[in-house]
């Protein structure tokens, strides 16, 4: 039989079967083995079914170690009738031989696992220590060390793969975390890759780099009725080193306040230091509350010192010392108003007067006109002039103004959209009428200038005006617009504009009005 050497126990190396050719019970068997040194690795069971030796393996075998196993092994019938007793024995016994086959196993550590110890603030690259495994296989491969990045998440370690050399990669703080606990696998180069881990447990040892403070709540309360040399308060230190409780802590009163008339400090040499009232008596109105700094040292190795400060609230307390309030009392004002504070108010209240006053007087001045003509000058006349308008929005049909311009008087202002052909010598204007022409007087003056003008050519334009037509009910008042029915190429409306239109008029009067002229 063989088995190989990565088999687990429990696991089945062989079977055999001895025979019996009998019947019943007579032909039952039993197996044990004798002697052999296959004894220590190996167990025998029976089939009950087959009435086979089953052999399995009770331990692990290593072919480095044991390549062969030999046992001797013995089959029985457990029941023998007393009749053929004489024909015994009925027994029989065989040697087997086991052999161990090699196989490729994974790279096997030094140490089921390592502890190691590194200084707190150690530098980076500071040695933790060395782990070794090495390949139990006939090869004997060269192994190859890692550090699995979730075992060490903060990356604070390194290892050099060829050796197994742990180092550090940054100071390492032991309150921060005292302990670090790594997984280091070995994995054989070449063969099938095998590899293994191992546990390293790291522990930081301590060093001094804390300072010490104050134990508990650094805030002392103190009767204002305090007697003199009267102890309140005891304080203690701590500081999160590891040895901080082998530690003896001294307390002092730094120099700039060591010879102060309030407090004192008594060390007592046992990692606590009394606090002492060295006046009688305290004024919350005057000072409520005061700060004394005491200076703590660790005596380590190093020492390390720290000022901490102790806060003295003045307190309100009965004859008993009992503490009745902590806090200042607010002083009560007197109501009345001094003389200065009389007078400045009224003196304000003048300022504001005048100024309103002021204010009035400047609202009620004439304010100058909106338009630049007086308002005098505006009658209710109204004015009738030859021009096509554009709505009650076109504000740009006319200007009051320019009718009112005694200027425009003296002369006739012709039209400026077009320029007409003269075929006659121009007409000497009208005499000029005064400055205080109506307005009314002037343009009936020049409306009948050019009514009976016959010089004149007749000729119409195109106004265009931007705001036609809005704003107002009547449609557009254009002598040119498009007609689309009969009755709007009626002209006889002409032979009323007189003479300047009788030549236009002859032109589009109706048929009735040339025969009845013929």
């Amino acid at each position: 039989m063989s088995v190989s050497e990565d088999k687990v126990p429990g696991e089945e190396v062989g079977r055999l079967k001895a025979k019996d050719p009998d019947m019943g019970e007579n032909g039952l068997v039993e197996y044990r083995f004798l002697e052999g040194d296959g004894m220590a690795v190996l167990e025998i069971t029976k089939d009950s079914e087959t009435q086979e030796a089953v052999i399995k393996l009770k331990k692990v075998v290593d072919y480095e170690k044991k390549k062969t196993y030999t046992v001797k092994l013995e089959a029985s019938n457990p029941h023998v009738d007393t009749r053929f007793l004489a024909w015994g024995p009925y027994k029989d016994t065989a040697t087997v031989k086991v052999s161990v086959e090699d196989a490729d196993e994974p790279p096997v550590f030094t140490e089921a696992s390592y502890g190691f110890e590194v200084e707190e603030n150690a530098p980076e690259g500071t040695v933790v220590g060395r782990v070794h495994a090495r390949d139990t296989d006939t090869a004997n491969n060269p192994v190859r060390y890692m550090i699995p990045r979730y075992t060490d998440l903060g990356q604070f370690f390194s290892i050099t793969p060829e050796d197994g050399v742990i180092k550090t990669t940054r100071p390492l703080d032991r309150e921060t975390q005292p302990w670090h606990n790594i997984s280091v696998s070995a994995t054989e180069i070449g063969g099938h890759h095998q590899d293994s881990k191992v546990r390293v447990n790291i522990k930081v040892k301590d060093e001094n780099d804390n300072l010490p403070e104050f134990a508990t709540n650094n805030e002392v309360l103190v009767c204002e009725n305090v007697t003199p040399v009267k102890l309140i308060e005891t304080v203690s230190a701590v500081d999160k080193d590891e040895m901080a409780h082998r530690q003896h802590f001294s307390f002092s009163l730094p120099p700039e306040v060591a010879n102060n008339n309030n407090f004192t400090l008594k060390d007592n040499k046992d990692s606590t230091a009394s606090i002492y009232v060295m006046r009688k008596g305290f004024s919350r109105m005057t000072q409520d509350m005061y700060f004394l700094p005491i200076e703590i040292n660790d005596n380590g190795s190093p020492p390390l010192s720290s000022t901490q400060t102790l806060t003295i609230r003045v307190c309100s307390c009965d004859s008993k010392e009992t503490i009745l309030s902590c806090n200042v009392e607010p002083f009560i004002l007197p109501a009345g108003l001094s003389t200065g504070a009389l007078i400045a108010i009224l003196a304000c209240i003048v300022i504001l007067l005048a100024i309103v006053v002021l204010f009035v007087a400047l609202r009620r001045q004439k304010k100058e006109p909106l338009i630049v003509f007086e308002e005098e000058d505006i009658r209710e006349n109204i004015i009738t002039y030859d021009d096509e308008g554009g709505g009650e929005e076109d504000t740009e049909a006319f200007d009051i103004a320019t009718l009112q311009n005694p200027d425009g008087a003296n002369g006739f202002l012709p039209r400026k959209d077009i320029k007409p052909e003269l075929q006659y010598p121009i007409r000497p204007g009208a005499r000029p009428v005064a400055n205080s022409v109506d307005v009314d007087d002037f343009i009936k003056t020049r409306i009948s200038d050019a009514d009976n003008d016959p010089t004149a050519p007749p000729y119409d334009s195109i106004q265009i005006y931007g705001y036609e037509g809005r704003g107002s009910v009547a449609g557009s008042l254009s002598s040119l617009e498009s007609v689309t029915t009969d009755s709007d190429l009626d002209y006889d409306y002409l032979q009323s504009w007189g003479p300047r239109f009788k030549k236009l008029a002859d032109l589009y009067g109706t048929k009735d009005s040339a025969d009845d002229n013929s």
